[in-house]
């Protein structure tokens, strides 16, 4: 069982971060640093199946788990990803229960799901097959995104669905459905937020939130308020701040 899962499991915080730039180095710098989990972002950026599974590859070794934030909630891809070696799926904007149930059903095998079988990268190419199909469904991480006011009005029922390990707020998407885009601490989208954290702890599931500028600070105050999946950052933020902390010298000369 993956790291990442268990703390998920216990209610340990499981930290990790985001990942937009499809090169396999990015992606082994990030994945020793320490994170539990990188986010792979295959639904804003140009990662496909073959980049992923050059990142699963650089990632190798390292005990961060890679995580595949998907366009949709697509039966192929996840399958793909899957089978590429991913710990589990991020589905994006899961709004209703019966997409709560597609979101779990495309990443586990039957009878819990509709997961296609095959001798691929994460069976060891056949060699692991047998224990890998017997414990796949109780180890694979399945995290439903809930980023729409319709989501946080729906979250009970959503999260009421079984085999649900994480809920993750996209607060951008969140505050762009309520009409405040960008707004992340307007107090109707705190509220909002406020409102998926509640039903994460009624319905007995992780709580999560991408905090895109994050610091110490912001980490520990969401910690507080009771997140345990967070995802702090974005590679490409990285290395923007780490250009301006340089170009900060030439201030005063």
């Amino acid at each position: 069982m993956s790291n990442t899962k268990e703390k998920l499991k216990k209610k340990e915080l499981a930290l990790g971060t985001w990942l937009m730039i499809g090169n396999p180095a990015v992606a082994e710098i990030i994945a020793h640093e320490g994170f539990d989990f990188i986010s792979v972002d295959m639904e804003h950026t140009s990662i496909n199946v073959d980049t992923f599974y050059k990142l699963a590859l650089a990632a190798k070794g390292s005990g961060c788990d890679l995580l595949a934030r998907l366009p949709s909630c697509d039966l192929v891809l996840a399958k793909q990803v899957l089978d590429m070696g991913a710990a589990g799926i991020i589905v994006p904007s899961v709004n209703t229960p019966a997409e709560a149930a597609q979101s779990v059903a495309i990443a586990k095998y039957p009878p819990e799901g509709v997961r296609g079988a095959a001798l691929c990268r994460a069976t060891g190419y056949g060699s692991n097959f047998p224990d890998y199909y017997a414990n796949h469904n109780r180890e694979v991480i399945v995290v439903v995104m809930l980023e729409h006011i319709i989501a946080a009005k729906n979250a009970d029922a959503i999260l009421a669905t079984p085999g649900i390990d994480a809920a993750l707020i996209g607060p951008y998407d969140l505050s762009a459905s309520m009409g405040l885009p960008g707004q992340l601490y307007h107090p109707d989208v705190l509220a909002a937020q406020q409102q998926i954290l509640d039903a994460c702890k009624r319905q007995n599931v992780v709580a999560g939130i991408h905090l895109v500028q994050a610091d110490p600070e912001s980490v520990r105050k969401r910690i507080d308020q009771g997140f345990r999946f967070i995802a702090g950052g974005i590679d490409t933020l990285f290395i923007r701040e780490g250009c301006q902390n340089v170009l900060k010298a030439r201030k005063g000369n």
